[in-house]
Formats: C-alpha cells, sequence, structure tokens
C-alpha cells in the first residue's frame, strides 16, 4: 500500500520547488555521467563549464557554477589527477591558474555532450517550444534576483513581531 504524502506549504515555496526539481533533473543526469564516464555533477560541470570556455580560472568556475570554492577545488583537482583538465600559470596574477581541458578531457566532453542533449531533449519532451523558451527566460530572471538580493536586508521577522 502507497501512502500518498500530504501536500505542504512547503510544497508550495518555489526556493524549494526550485531545488527539488533541480537535484531531480541533476540526480538522473548524474547517473549517466557516473556510469558511463565515473565523473561526479561538479567534475562535470567544471567540464561544461571549460567546454564553453576554454579556459578559465577557478575563482571564475565558482561564479559561473554557482559552487562553494572547496567543491571547486576538489572538482578540479579530480579532474587534473585524471587528465581531463590541465593547470597553467595565469600571466596577469600570479596567485592563480587556467585550467582547460586536455586533449583526452576534450574528447570525453564531445562524447557527452550529445547525451547531455539528448536527456535535456527528454526532460523537456511535455513543453512546447514557447514553453521552453518561457522557463529558460524566466530562471534567468530569478537567478538574477537573486543575486540582486542582499543578504543583510532587514526581512520581518514574524517571531519577533
Amino acid at each position: 500500500m502507497t501512502v500518498k504524502a500530504r501536500p505542504t506549504k512547503l510544497d508550495e515555496f518555489l526556493p524549494y520547488q526550485l531545488s527539488i526539481a533541480s537535484n531531480a533533473a541533476s540526480n538522473r543526469i548524474a547517473e549517466v555521467y557516473r556510469n558511463q564516464f565515473d565523473l561526479r555533477i561538479p567534475e562535470w560541470r567544471i567540464m561544461a563549464v571549460l567546454g564553453d570556455a576554454d579556459s578559465a580560472t577557478q575563482r571564475d568556475l565558482a561564479v559561473r557554477t554557482v559552487m562553494d570554492k572547496v567543491a571547486v577545488n576538489r572538482a578540479c583537482r579530480s579532474l587534473e589527477e585524471r587528465g581531463l583538465v590541465e593547470r597553467e600559470p595565469n600571466a596577469t596574477d600570479g596567485r592563480s591558474h587556467h585550467l582547460a581541458l586536455t586533449g583526452e578531457g576534450r574528447a570525453m566532453y564531445d562524447r557527452i555532450m550529445p547525451l547531455a542533449r539528448e536527456m535535456e531533449q527528454r526532460l523537456f519532451a511535455a513543453f512546447t517550444a514557447e514553453e521552453r523558451a518561457t522557463f529558460s527566460r524566466m530562471l534567468s530572471r530569478v537567478r538574477e534576483r537573486a543575486g540582486e538580493l542582499d543578504p543583510d536586508d532587514d526581512f520581518d521577522d514574524p517571531v519577533a513581531g
């Protein structure tokens, strides 16, 4: 017998919905990356950015992936140890390095991207092209707005009244 969960106010809270939807999609795709390429989500995110950007510093990667510095560092080290990413000194800033996909990393990226696109197509198969475009624009606006919010703003504390 299956017990159906009672809807809660949390189920209507947009940040929670976004997080759950993101985790569901990421976890499904992560199974493919892990099983076929032995990659974890942070490693794939780094490879995806480097595949588009050619090279980037770890700071750039943290900003682009919205991952914390420790996760980015760990993923970069793992990819470097596997020979998928290489590190070169940054001529303009001696404290950082540029990271780029190696030939092997680029070959893996080129094998993964069609699978990622296919998974995306399957995920959005029930959406019209217009719905997909609208959804993408709305997510961009949410991301942009989230970056504009000041965490130090005074929010009304319902308990403090």
